[in-house]
């Protein structure tokens, strides 16, 4: 099943004793691009996190984001800079002092200042946060590939119609192109029969010209190679690979085939049928920017 390269997803919860948030989000990319946010101090995840995601995605430009509150069980280390608080003190009783003030220095008056502490924490187990970031990366991702799928089927549908309606003017083409020919040849006959008056005319130049006509404005070779780009693109976009770059290039070579059409036609209802045929592969080439 084809993927669209626009997605999301998200999980929310607790693993292994730890509140964690995986979100997961995509937009169109010519190549495959990762931002990850993570907790400060755990940087290290980014490669845990690069290799889940690398699984699922080859195009796009992908955000993930990663929350995992801190283990309360963790014992943490507080020591006191007792000579920053000691200067604390000092400054304070001067004030005191200078100004006729009420000593009221207290334990919580000097807690304020926090830099007098400094915290230490156990080192974190980083195996045990790589595990948690799995389970929930997993979690996020399987809902992240679901919703790029049912965008894909969406893609696929909408492609397959603008594909079957050029081949529904292809066939108008083919059908009318020799027709034009034969109204070619009539009014070259008519338009000489009506100059040259009682003159004998020479019908074996009308049928050369009418010959000359018909090579320049055949159309056959270009209409059977636009067919043939089409039911490349429908086989391809029925695959479950990544083919968004490769249905590009055959997109291009469909707009190039209409365009050789549109410059042999020489009949106006024929000219306005190729610019629909365009304008339904411009509406297909939207479409597979979106594609995986």
């Amino acid at each position: 099943m084809i993927k669209s390269m626009t997605g999301y997803g998200r999980f929310e919860g607790v693993v292994d004793g730890r509140n964690t948030v995986f979100e997961i989000k995509s937009v169109n990319h010519r190549f495959f691009e990762l931002q990850c946010r993570l907790p400060k101090g755990l940087g290290f995840l980014e490669e845990t996190v690069k290799e889940l995601v690398s699984k699922s995605v080859t195009r796009g430009k992908v955000d993930v984001f990663v929350s995992i509150d801190a283990d309360e069980n963790v014992a943490s280390d507080v020591k006191i800079n007792h000579s920053l608080a000691a200067g604390y003190v000092a400054a304070m009783k001067e004030l005191c002092s200078t100004y006729g003030l009420k000593d009221d220095i207290s334990v919580s008056t000097i807690s304020r200042y926090s830099d007098i502490f400094t915290i230490r924490k156990a080192p974190e187990n980083e195996e045990r946060l790589i595990a948690i970031v799995r389970q929930a990366g997993a979690e996020a991702i399987k809902d992240f590939v679901a919703m790029r799928e049912r965008e894909g089927e969406k893609l696929k549908n909408d492609v397959l119609a603008h594909s079957g309606e050029i081949l529904s003017i292809v066939s108008y083409v083919e059908e009318r192109s020799p027709k034009t020919v034969e109204e070619y040849r009539t009014k070259l006959y008519d338009r000489i029969k009506e100059i040259l008056a009682d003159t004998t005319i020479d019908s074996q130049r009308i049928l050369t010209e009418a010959a000359i006509f018909a090579d320049k404005t055949a159309v056959a070779e270009e209409t059977v190679r636009l067919r043939s780009h089409i039911s490349q693109l429908e086989t391809m976009i029925s695959q479950s690979e990544p083919i968004g770059r490769k249905l590009d290039f055959i997109v291009q070579e469909m707009n190039r085939e209409a365009n050789t059409i549109g410059s042999k036609v020489c009949d106006a209802d024929l000219a306005h049928k190729v610019v629909d045929i365009k304008s339904e592969i411009e509406k297909i080439r939207e479409q597979i920017q979106n594609i995986e």
